[in-house]
């Protein structure tokens, strides 16, 4: 079970570093439709690997109660447990990636781009460095 937490969670660190590269040196205003788009995949599967890599460790650290296996119950699982601080955001992050996959509408594309860029990959920074440090002392 480490071995599949750690290497989700590998997974999961490349996926963040690369989304995170997007912003080191560029606004999402600064950037071309087409790596609108790539920022957009980066973020879906950067997002899936975060639910899944915070399952693995409520599975690891024996906090996975009984419930359905879903990004919702797992945010929920997360947040009481204290390990994510906003599960507001991770729900809006869920509903943010569920719309991408379902609309062509440029003005929910925008939005969506916007709160990566300010919400999103800051939270995703905070799960970064909580599962870097808890799984390096495993």
């Amino acid at each position: 079970m480490i071995d599949r937490l750690k290497q989700r969670f590998n997974n999961f660190q490349k996926a963040y570093n690369l989304l995170k590269s997007v912003f080191e040196n560029k606004s999402i205003n600064d950037l071309s439709i087409l790596e609108k788009e790539g920022v957009i995949q980066r973020f879906e599967y950067t997002y899936e690997l975060a639910w899944k890599t915070l399952k693995d460790y409520l599975e690891y650290s024996g906090l996975l109660n009984n419930i359905d296996i879903t990004p919702r119950n797992i945010f929920k699982e997360a947040y009481s447990s204290k390990i994510i601080n906003r599960q507001d955001i991770y729900i809006d992050m869920m509903l943010s990636r569920n719309l991408l996959s379902h609309t062509y509408d440029i003005k929910k594309f925008e939005a969506i781009l916007e709160k990566i860029e300010n919400e999103y990959l800051k939270e995703l920074e905070t799960l970064h460095t909580y599962l870097l440090e808890k799984i390096n002392n495993v």
